[in-house]
């Protein structure tokens, strides 16, 4: 087999379906963001980013850099190792204890990325419960689908958001077969949120356990930014929190909240915790400073909110089509893979704007969109830009304006 013409005939098709994925060089700037300097070749430009999941801009918050320069300086580099072999510093301690308290739970367990805590804590549930059957949302995130898989259970995929269809699978397997119930706070494509109550009493009726990922929700709802089960009085009621440190929080990593055992648990069975180094004592160090920020502070939880508000009111203003959601991301529904590239291509080249362009497989094809994530540090001067643009390429394409029905 020639292996290499395998490889581009694979790459030339996506190419043509016009959903090739070019990355975007940038380097971000301490105290500039979102501002960024774009890298092409030889050559550099400035633009703004529109499109990042540092979403209070905390990565560039003096509290996480003061944080992650002491104990850089301290501790220095890497943690030397696995969690289990000499690399369980006590700083990483301490982010735990911060997360457990976040969450009101007994214990947290740190993990490298979101991903692998939620394919690592999800799928160690799945294959060490004996009998587990794991009822999935159509929507959950590639790595909750990819954790059940791994754990080779049975699993059920319930309509996005409907606690009636839960309710209706749940009701087919008995009181003694042990069943997980996985879904997400807020689904980061459109943004929408689910009716996490009413989940909460179908899990409670059939005896399941709940698994909420609130990676898109930890720091920006809540009193104390724990997230949306936080905000509506639910925490108590949830079996597994799974977030990440790496959105709102501003570094890197993720994580479960949990009892006491279910964390001890997962850290003794979970090759995925096992096996990986850790993360550094700084980066640790740096979570830590943003989550006891944003436990105290609403200051950028309600700046960002004022700016999606602007975004969405000058949006509606001139016809642009977004979802409408009661979240702090705008999808902007271009629905057009080779229309979506070209858009986002001409507003970097134009006006230094930076929104990736979101197509298959991350969303359905026939629903390509530009995923914006308007941030407190976006000005009013940022946000005229954007939308004067978005305004000019709109009639440029001759792209149909008005609103999307809720």
């Amino acid at each position: 087999m020639d292996f290499d013409a395998y490889f581009k005939s694979e790459l030339d098709a996506v190419r043509d379906e016009g959903r090739y994925r070019v990355f975007t060089e940038i380097e971000r700037h301490r105290g500039r963001f979102p501002h960024a300097t774009r890298y092409v070749g030889e050559e550099t430009s400035d633009v703004t980013v529109w499109c990042s999941n540092d979403y209070l801009g905390m990565g560039q918050h003096p509290v996480v850099i003061e944080a992650m320069h002491r104990v850089l300086d301290e501790c220095g580099a890497g943690a030397g190792g696995t969690r289990n072999i000499s690399g369980t510093n006590h700083h990483h301690v301490l982010l735990e204890r911060e997360l457990a308290d976040l969450h009101g739970k007994e214990a947290a367990l740190l993990f490298t990325s979101g991903y692998v805590s939620n394919w690592a804590g999800l799928g160690t549930l799945a294959a060490k419960l004996p009998g587990c059957v794991v009822f999935s949302d159509a929507l959950n995130h590639a790595s909750m689908i990819e954790g059940i898989r791994h754990s080779r259970c049975e699993y059920k995929i319930w309509a996005h958001n409907d606690p009636e269809d839960l309710d209706r699978k749940l009701a087919a397997y008995g009181p003694d077969v042990p069943k997980l119930v996985a879904f997400e706070s807020v689904y980061s494509m459109d943004g929408d949120i689910a009716p996490i109550a009413e989940i909460l009493d179908v899990c409670e009726k059939h005896g399941a356990m709940s698994y909420i990922d609130e990676v898109h929700a930890v720091g920006l709802y809540g009193e104390r930014g724990a997230g949306v089960a936080e905000r509506d009085g639910l925490m108590d009621r949830i079996t597994v929190i799974e977030g990440t440190l790496g959105k709102a929080f501003g570094v890197m990593g993720g994580y479960i909240a949990a009892s006491a055992d279910l964390v001890d648990f997962v850290r003794t069975f979970a090759s995925g915790f096992i096996f990986s180094t850790a993360l550094p004592p700084a980066v640790a160090a740096g979570a830590c400073a943003s989550i006891r920020h944003l436990k105290a502070s609403n200051r950028e939880r309600e700046l960002q909110r004022d700016r999606v508000a602007t975004v969405r009111r000058k949006l509606d203003m001139l016809g642009i089509p977004h979802l409408p959601n009661p979240s702090h991301i705008i999808p902007v529904m271009v629905c057009d893979a080779r229309k979506c590239k070209m858009i986002s291509d001409w507003l970097m080249d134009n006006h230094g704007i930076y929104v990736q362009p979101i197509n298959y497989p991350t969303v359905p094809r026939g629903t390509e969109r530009l995923r914006i994530t308007p941030s407190p540090v976006h000005t009013d001067g940022d946000i005229d830009r954007l939308i004067d643009a978005l305004s000019d390429i709109w009639s440029q394409c001759e792209l149909a304006r008005g609103s999307i029905a809720a």
